[in-house]
């Protein structure tokens, strides 16, 4: 294996990036190029780039290992862990070992930190890095960072209803019947189209902001403008839809999800909250699900991000984790694997469990 080293992702280059991430474990949108390049010249503007990448015998390139330098010898993955939801070494699969052995080895006796986060935990990088760091004389550590609910899809809608509690499906069902009572004239609206997200992405900016303080300080005028960018280009490659619930008064709730592999990853969120009562964002995600189904997807994705009423569509927790790599004296705070897991259970009192969120989030759904 050869590894060779660049400061920039156009060295690269998008088709040489795509074909490594097409033949990869995990295709999410967030390792593609655009999303790298992009977030890299919104925010990591004059750092120095670290772009490792993996060349076979043959000189095929088969992994990239893309870096930036946060602060003096901590070396972390392009891509932000305040907003994107999955990243990792992108490499072909079946080559893990042979990559993160040769990655390894090119910096033993170096003492910068590199430092993974949001790494899946079925990811080659969680469960052979700490063997493999023991001859080159480094050290690895591994901790949870965060949980991201999974809903494996069934067959049909009938088929998911009849998989929730009786307490959820009612709940959920009185919801969607309340709101076509009593805002007859809503309806869905999905759009994909990169003129249409373009035209719609500012509907979706201020229902993002409406939805409470925390969300209006997250999206600044800088974010703003990675959002605006990312999701057009993102619509381009097919792999962006925004969906609105829409009102004579305007949009009440909307949603970005991506998508991938059978997969439905729900991104971000935003409501009005001149409707909360109506919990439009809870009924809009109850047609994105039907949805999902009805398009033979295989999972639906809540993504990072444990806030209560993701739990009552029935979903599984998995895990993502932080992977430190440091020299031999020790360079990451290592925390114990966590070895088992239950869903937040609600609130004492609540008059809506659906309502209830585990803790404050940017992705919060009324």
């Amino acid at each position: 294996m050869k590894i060779e080293l660049h400061d920039r992702l156009e060295a690269i280059g998008p088709s040489a990036w795509h074909d490594v991430l097409a033949s990869s474990r995990l295709r999410a949108p967030f390792l593609s190029y655009t999303w790298q390049r992009e977030w890299a010249r919104s925010f990591a503007h004059g750092r120095r780039l670290e772009i490792r990448t993996v060349k076979s015998g043959d000189g095929r390139l088969v992994a990239i290992l893309p870096l930036y330098e946060a602060e003096p010898g901590r070396f972390v993955l392009i891509g932000g862990a305040d907003i994107s939801d999955y990243l990792d070494l992108l490499v072909v699969a079946g080559h893990e070992q042979d990559a993160w052995t040769a990655l390894l080895e090119s910096r033993a006796g170096a003492s910068a930190i590199w430092e993974l986060h949001c790494v899946p935990e079925a990811s080659p990088t969680v469960t052979l890095l700490p063997g493999l760091a023991v001859e080159p004389g480094l050290t690895v550590t591994t901790a949870v960072e965060e949980r991201c609910p999974v809903l494996v899809l069934p067959e049909s809608w009938d088929a998911y209803l009849e998989r929730l509690s009786s307490k959820d499906r009612h709940e959920l069902q009185r919801k969607i019947r309340r709101l076509q009572r009593e805002a007859s004239d809503a309806r869905m609206t999905c759009v994909r189209r990169p003129d249409d997200v373009q035209t719609r992405i500012g509907d979706f900016l201020d229902l993002h902001r409406r939805s409470r303080v925390g969300k209006a300080r997250f999206m600044d005028a800088h974010m703003e403008s990675f959002f605006r960018q990312i999701v057009v280009l993102l619509a381009e490659e097919g792999v962006v839809r925004l969906w609105f619930l829409d009102t004579a008064s305007g949009p009440a709730a909307a949603f970005i999800c991506l998508e991938w592999d059978g997969t439905v990853g729900l991104y971000n969120s935003g409501f009005h909250p001149d409707h909360a009562a109506l919990s439009p964002g809870l009924v809009l995600l109850a047609h994105i699900v039907r949805d999902a189904i009805e398009r033979n997807k295989e999972r639906f994705d809540f993504l990072r991000g444990e806030e209560r009423y993701k739990y009552e569509f029935g979903p599984v927790a998995e895990a993502v984790y932080t992977v430190k790599i440091g020299g031999a004296e020790g360079t990451g705070e290592a925390e114990p694997r966590a070895s088992g897991y239950s869903p937040p259970t609600p609130v004492a009192g609540s008059t809506s469990p659906l309502q209830q969120i585990s803790r404050p989030s940017l992705r919060q759904c009324e």
